[in-house]
C-alpha cells in the first residue's frame, strides 16, 4: 500500500492518517493499492467512508464494509411522542456540518441522502451517513435520514437502517404502497442483521398534488408512521404555481396534511422556510403554521432553530391556563371522579390532552 498524503495537518496527524488508510484497506481485503489523499483534518470515520467508497467504485466486494466503533450517546432510542419542533437538514456528503449540529439543540437532525446530494456522490454519502450515525454524538437530537426515491431509497436502507436510525423520511410520496415498501424493507433488514435497535419510525413527505389528495391514506399506510410532513418547493412546482411568502397557493395542501395527520393520530410537520436571513419572516411563518395545527417545521440553517422553538412555545397566559386544567384533571383523578371541572366549566378529555401538551412544551423551553 502506497499512500501519497497532502495535508495541512501532516505534522500532527500524518502518521496516524497513513495507518488508518492501511488498516481500512486491509479490513476491506485490499492488499495492493496506491492512494492519493488530500486531507484538511478529516476525522477517522470520514476517511474510512471515503476509502470504502473508492474501493467499492473499483468493483470490489467488501461485504458490510468497515464500521466505526459506536461513540458515546449514539445508541439511545427515541420516543414516538417526542417533540419534533425543529428538524435540521444536513447534506449527507458534508460531514463537517454534522459534527457540531447537536450543539444548536435541534429536536432532530436529518442526514439527507436525497435532494442535497448530487447523483455522482450518493454512494459515498450513504457510507458517510452510516459512519456518522455510529461516530457522531448529536446531543439528544433525534437521528433522521431522508432516503432517495424508489429503489435507490431501498438501497439506502440496506446501508443505514441498522445503525440506530430513529426516523426514516420518505420523499415525494404519492401512494401508500411507497410507504409499505419502505416498511417491508426495514423488516427484512432488521430480521437479517439481528439489529439490536428498534425499527425506525417513518415520516412520509407530501410533495405533489397526487400526494396531497391521498394524504390520509399515506398517513395510515403503516403503524410505524410518527409524522406527516410537506415539501412546498416540489408541491408548488407540481401544481404550476410560484411559491410565495403569503402561501395562498399551498394553503389547501398544508391544511390537508394537518387534517390527515390528526385523523391518523400522527404529528403534522410543516415545510422549511428557505430565506435564512429573514428572521422575522420565519417567526411569522412558524406562528402561522402553529395556528394551522402544525407541531414542527423543517430548517436549513442552525440560526433558524431558536426562532422556531420560541414561536412554537406557548405564551404565559396559555401556560397558566393549561397548568390549571392539568391540576384540575389530576385532582379529579385522585378523587376518583370521571368528570373534570375548572370553575363552572366542564373540561373534555381532548382539552386536557392539549393542556398537558402545552405544559410539556413550556417545560421543554425552560
Amino acid at each position: 500500500i502506497v499512500t501519497e498524503l497532502r495535508s495541512r495537518v501532516e505534522s500532527l496527524y500524518g502518521d496516524s492518517s497513513r495507518r488508518l488508510v492501511a488498516d481500512t484497506l486491509a479490513a476491506l481485503g485490499v492488499q495492493h493499492a496506491r492512494v492519493e489523499m488530500d486531507d484538511a483534518g478529516a476525522l477517522p470515520f470520514v476517511i474510512q467512508a471515503r476509502i470504502e467508497a473508492a474501493v467499492r467504485r473499483a468493483g470490489a466486494d467488501v461485504g458490510l464494509g468497515v464500521l466505526p466503533e459506536w461513540a458515546p450517546n449514539t445508541r439511545e432510542p427515541t420516543r414516538r411522542d417526542r417533540f419534533r419542533r425543529s428538524r435540521l437538514y444536513l447534506p449527507g456528503n458534508e460531514p463537517k456540518f454534522m459534527l457540531n449540529a447537536g450543539l444548536h439543540r435541534p429536536d432532530g437532525v436529518i442526514l439527507d441522502l436525497e435532494d442535497s446530494v448530487a447523483p455522482t456522490v450518493k454512494d459515498e454519502a450513504r457510507l458517510l451517513v452510516r459512519n456518522a450515525l455510529r461516530a457522531v454524538d448529536f446531543r439528544g437530537a433525534e437521528r433522521m435520514v431522508r432516503i432517495n426515491q424508489g429503489d435507490l431509497g431501498l438501497d439506502d436502507l440496506n446501508v443505514v437502517a441498522a445503525q440506530n436510525v430513529h426516523v426514516v423520511l420518505i420523499p415525494k410520496v404519492e401512494d401508500p404502497e411507497q410507504v409499505r415498501a419502505v416498511d417491508e424493507r426495514l423488516d427484512q433488514i432488521l430480521a437479517s442483521t439481528g439489529a439490536e435497535f428498534s425499527k425506525p419510525l417513518l415520516m412520509p413527505i407530501i410533495e405533489s398534488a397526487r400526494g396531497a389528495l391521498r394524504a390520509f391514506e399515506i398517513a395510515t399506510a403503516s403503524p410505524n408512521i410518527c409524522a406527516l410532513t410537506i415539501g412546498l418547493e416540489d408541491y408548488t412546482a407540481d401544481i404550476g404555481a410560484q411559491r410565495t411568502t403569503e402561501g395562498r397557493e399551498s394553503f389547501w395542501a398544508r391544511c390537508q396534511v394537518v387534517n390527515a395527520a390528526r385523523a391518523a393520530g400522527v404529528q403534522p410537520i410543516d415545510t422549511v422556510y428557505s430565506d435564512v436571513a429573514d428572521v422575522e419572516g420565519l417567526r411569522a411563518a412558524v406562528l402561522e403554521a402553529r395556528g394551522l395545527g402544525f407541531e414542527g417545521k423543517g430548517c436549513i440553517h442552525p440560526r433558524q432553530i431558536r426562532v422556531i422553538h420560541e414561536a412554537f412555545a406557548p405564551g404565559p397566559d396559555e401556560v397558566e391556563k393549561a397548568r390549571r386544567i392539568v391540576a384540575a384533571f389530576e385532582e379529579a383523578q385522585a378523587r376518583g371522579l370521571a368528570a373534570v371541572a375548572l370553575g363552572s366549566k366542564m373540561i373534555d378529555p381532548p382539552v386536557v390532552r392539549r393542556a398537558q401538551r402545552t405544559v410539556q412544551l413550556a417545560e421543554a423551553r425552560e
